[in-house]
Order: structure tokens, then sequence, then C-alpha cells
């Protein structure tokens, strides 16, 4: 495999963001084009990522940007982990993006060169080698998240994505505090140069490295939206447009990937008996903390794209508790169910745009999933949209579609059989009854049990008021790319259903290639660099 392969999702959308801003938005047809191109090469790519590490036992490659020694320069590292991460995001790019391309792109300006910028971020988040990097790659993102989540405007979008710019601003200004203060003990900021540096830092400067972790730990923690650092996401999430917030279901699985990624290579077992395991039983608690107040949270949700929200919220807290007890078997569970639910909560989040309203509103709080658009809105609005695109297909929304759909998400979100959802659970819940010696894990396992079970008090109460309450009840009008999105994203859930032996065996894989970081580390730091 060519070296090159590795920093091709970044310049792939970096430089298909540039050339749609450079033929600005007048040319319709050539920026979607673009777009559309831009997503099956991230897939390709990461498909071949994938094909790479598999066949290699350690590491796909590290690239060296202008060839400079690791421990100084710019390195990008691939391996099972992050190029399972660049898949799912290709992929979620890929699903979504026919549904943004009906009616949802035109409430505002440059919506794809967005897009293209938080894919460049998020692919260059799962695959650098170094802390400040990662922090660079945040701020790419983070960028391109602010203007997509105020994008469409309003008053609720605007107050919420104000809100949202506030929160994240305050947790990059602690994440580039903690790197510093890693910097200042170690020297160096290359993730396996720090895994090599930690067991040997003095104890008298150690106390300074923990408190830069912790630092860190709290940026991480306020992107993955643990109690009470994530406040502000049911609400941000609800008000974004439903395209955006579909996206944004993977930004908490940045902060998720980097906390396993740092906790595991930094201080795993080889950290030494002073830093081992250090932070683990705050996420463990955190985590727990954090899928009662999404269980809460979702139960008194009178919002279908809050109860969204809420149900990201179970998910972090789930997969936050998962890691924090760092055994490989819950963690290959955890994987599973970290793609299921990412897959899941995106479809929700387009069908609730679909069944109730966008958030265009303005107000706060919708006290039900009412209103639905009457009769003359809706023409008035397919009026509106006629003389952008005349070729697209307009067909009646069925509701058969809809109604299924939407029991699709219940069972996968509440992890019912016979879903994928259900057997990424049972995979990550099963190994939790054997660490049962730490007292976390038995009320983590009991929670996200209830946690489920209110997931399907909650789904069934919506689905009955919107299917059953109202039977006379006016459907807004579905476009057929608004259907095929929610229809691949269900039926990737659904493949993965049947398909199970081939993705749970490289995600075995991927568990134990992450809780032994040794090869990681000879890889990225050959003989000649390691630290002295």
């Amino acid at each position: 495999m060519s070296n090159h392969l590795v920093i091709a999702p970044i310049v792939t959308p970096l430089l298909v963001a540039a050339l749609q801003l450079l033929v600005g938005e007048k040319r319709r047809r050539a920026v979607l084009a673009l777009s559309i191109a831009s997503c099956v090469v991230l897939v390709l790519l990461a498909a071949a990522l994938m094909q790479a590490v598999s066949a290699d036992g350690a590491l796909a490659t590290v690239y060296r940007i202008g060839d400079w020694p690791a421990r100084f320069g710019i390195v990008l590292v691939a391996d099972r982990l992050s190029a399972l991460m660049v898949l799912l995001t290709g992929v979620l790019a890929l699903a979504v993006l026919p549904y943004a391309l009906s009616r949802w792109q035109h409430r505002g300006g440059h919506f794809q060169p967005l897009l293209q910028f938080l894919l460049m971020g998020l692919n260059g988040a799962f695959l650098t080698g170094d802390l400040f990097n990662l922090f660079v790659f945040f701020e790419v993102l983070l960028a391109a998240s602010y203007g997509l989540a105020l994008h469409g405007s309003g008053v609720r979008r605007v107050s919420a994505g104000l809100h949202y710019i506030a929160v994240n601003l305050t947790a990059s200004m602690l994440f580039l505090l903690g790197v510093s203060l890693i910097f200042g003990v170690t020297g160096t900021l290359n993730m396996a140069a720090l895994a090599e540096l930690i067991p040997h830092v003095p104890e008298r400067t150690r106390a300074l490295l923990h408190a830069g972790a912790a630092i860190l730990g709290v940026a991480f923690l306020i992107k993955t939206a643990m109690w009470p650092l994530g406040f502000w996401l049911p609400r941000t999430y609800a008000a974004a447009s439903p395209a955006v917030a579909a996206m944004f279901a993977l930004m908490t699985k940045v902060g998720i990937y980097v906390l396993l990624r740092l906790g595991l290579l930094l201080f795993g077992d080889g950290a030494g008996p002073a830093s081992a395991h250090f932070g683990s039983d705050w996420m463990l608690w955190g985590g727990v903390a954090t899928v009662a107040a999404g269980t809460v949270g979702m139960l008194g949700a009178r919002d279908l794209a809050k109860l969204a929200g809420y149900n990201v919220l179970i998910s972090s807290g789930t997969l936050l508790g998962a890691i924090g007890l760092q055994q490989p078997a819950v963690t290959v569970g955890a994987l599973a169910y970290l793609v299921i639910s990412t897959l899941a909560i995106a479809a929700f989040f387009l069908l609730a745009g679909l069944l109730a309203s966008d958030g265009d509103d303005d107000t706060d709080d919708t006290l039900s999933l009412e209103p639905y658009e009457q009769p003359g809105e809706t023409a008035a609005n397919e009026s509106l949209y006629a003389q952008e695109d005349e070729s697209r297909v307009v067909i009646s929304a069925p509701i058969a579609m809809l109604g299924a759909s939407f029991l699709a998400c219940a069972l996968l979100l509440a992890g019912l059989p016979p879903l994928s959802g259900f057997l990424a659970k049972f995979a990550m819940l099963a190994p939790m009854l054997e660490a049962g010696e730490r007292p976390g894990a038995l009320v983590l396992f009991t929670l996200v049990i209830v946690a489920g079970f209110g997931t399907v008090i909650a789904m069934c109460r919506a689905g009955m008021q919107i299917f059953w309450v109202e039977p006379e009840r006016l459907f807004p009008t579905v476009r057929l790319s608004e259907t095929v999105s929610i229809l691949a994203l269900l039926g990737l859930c659904l493949l993965l259903t049947v398909v199970v032996e081939a993705p749970l065996r490289y995600l075995r894989d991927t568990a134990r290639q992450i809780h032994t970081p040794a090869a990681y580390i000879r890889q990225v730091l050959p003989a000649a660099e390691a630290p002295p």
C-alpha cells in the first residue's frame, strides 16, 4: 500500500471544498457532483485502509509529512481503529448526502463546502498521531460544525448554535491548556513517544502530568457530552437541520475515540503503577451518570428531535462506561455498539425531520410532536423549492414506509432482538458480568438495561401519538432522496444483523491491538527515534 493512502482521506475533502468555493453557489450541479464524488472516494479510501490493516499484522502505515522524525514532525497513523472510524465517517456522509440534496441545503449558503471541511477535520482527528495536530483537526471540524449548526438561521437555531459555540470554545481552551502542561512535562506531544515516556516521568512532575491529562480529559468529556457537561447537546442537535444533526451523531464519537485511544495507549497497563488506568473510574461513573440523565431526559422529551438528542446522550454514556472498564471483551462490544448506534441515531434524526418540526420555528421547546404543515403551507413550500430543481422526483409519503422506519429505529435504539442493536448490546453487556468485581460494572450493566426499557417506552409513546392517535393526520410530503438516505442507514444496520462473523472478527482484532499498544509504538517510533 502506498504511504500516501493515509493522507488521502484528509486531502480529498480539503481539495473538494476549495473547488466548491471556487465554483460558487450558483453552479449547483457542479457543487453537488463534487460532493458526491468526494464521499464515494472517501468510502473507497477507507475500505482500502481497512483492507491494508487487515492484511498487515500491526499497522497499515505511518506517514511522516516532510520525513521529519515522529517526535518532532507531523505524523499520521492508520491502524484498525482509525480505519474503522474513517469508514464510518465516509459511509455516514454518503448516506446522509441525498437527504441534504433535497430541500435542506438550500436554506443557507455554502452547505456542501462546510460538510467537506467537517469530513476533513473528522478524518484528520482519527488519523493523527500527535496531540497538537489532534487539536488542529478538532478546531477544523468544530469551525465547520459552527457553520452547519447555524445553517438555515432562525431564532431557535441561532440561540442554540451560539450556546454550542461558547461551550466548545471553552473546551478548546481547556484542550490547549492540557496539551501545554503535558508538553511542559515530557517535551513531546507524539502519542507513541508519550507512551514511552510516561512510565519514566519523575515523581516530582508526575502530578503536573496528571493535571494536564485531567484537563485534557475534561475537554474531551465536554465533547462527548458527559453529564453534567452535556447539557448543551439535546437542544443544539434538535435545533440543527436534520441532515446536520445526523452528521453530528458522529461528533460525540470523536471524543469517545480519543479517550479510548489515549486511555489505553498512555495510561494502560504499561504506564507504571502510579499512572496505570488514570481516569478510568471517572469515565466509568461519568458514563453511568450520563446514561441515567439521558434516560430521564428521553422519558420527558416532548419533541421528536430532542428524543433523538437524548438517545445520543445514552449512547455516549454507555460507551464512556464501557471504555472506562478497559476490558478487551467489553471493548469489542463497545465498538460494535458505537457503529450501530451512530447509524441508527442518524437515521432517527432524518426521520424526525420528516415527521415533526425541523427546528425553524421561533420557540425553544416544542410541547408535543406537532405541528405538521397544513395543506396550504405544504403547497407553498413545494412551490418555493420547485424552481430550484425541476428534475427531482417528488412522491407522497407512504405511511407504511415511515412507520416501518420508525419501528426499525425503535428496535435498534432500544437494543431489542432481532436487529443488530441487540447483537451489539449483548456483545458489550455479557463481558460486563465477568468484570463484576468493579462495582461500577454491575451498575452500568443495570442502567443500560433500564435505558433500553426507557427507550421502548419513549418510542412507543411517540409512535402511538404520530401514527395512531390522529388517524386523519396529514403527513408531510417526502421526496425520494430523503427516503433513500433513511433506508440506506437502516439497511446497513439490517445488513450487520445478517453479516456478523467478519465484522466481529475485525473488531476483536481491533480491541486486541489497542489493548496491547507495543506494536503501535514500535511502528511509529523506530529504535533510532525512541526516547532516551
